[in-house]
């Protein structure tokens, strides 16, 4: 299983990639495994300010639809437009392709209680 050393998570298993004050979101190649073929991927939160643990989209799977969570608070500054013709790029390539979001990050010391890749891991077993 691939776990980036460079990105921090979340026990939801999302990824983020901090930049400045902007991040990149995703899931983890453990929640797109667990998930199965992705078919559908609803973030209508373009533009919005979100708190931490809100509800910014969804993933839908052949099996499940699953709720994706802010892992910090701040403003969706852009969505992922190759995602609407190939959801299947975050199972292929969830860290690369199969970015979902760019935030504006609004408190960075936010960051600091995500996982770092070693407690990812942990956190998995």
């Amino acid at each position: 299983m691939n776990i980036p050393a460079e990105l921090r998570y979340t026990k939801d298993h999302e990824w983020i990639r901090i930049e400045g004050n902007e991040a990149t979101i995703g899931i983890t190649d453990f929640a797109q495994g667990e998930l199965g073929d992705i078919v559908f991927i609803d973030i209508g939160t373009e533009g919005q300010e979100l708190a931490s643990e809100a509800v910014f989209g969804t993933v839908e799977a052949v099996k499940t639809v699953s709720d994706l969570f802010m892992p910090l608070s701040g403003k969706v500054i852009s969505l992922n437009p190759a995602l609407a013709d190939d959801p299947a790029a975050v199972n292929s390539d969830p860290y690369g392709k199969g970015w979902m979001v760019k935030v504006e990050v609004s408190d960075p010391a936010q960051v600091e209680g995500l996982l770092t890749a070693d407690q990812y891991k942990a956190l998995l077993g």
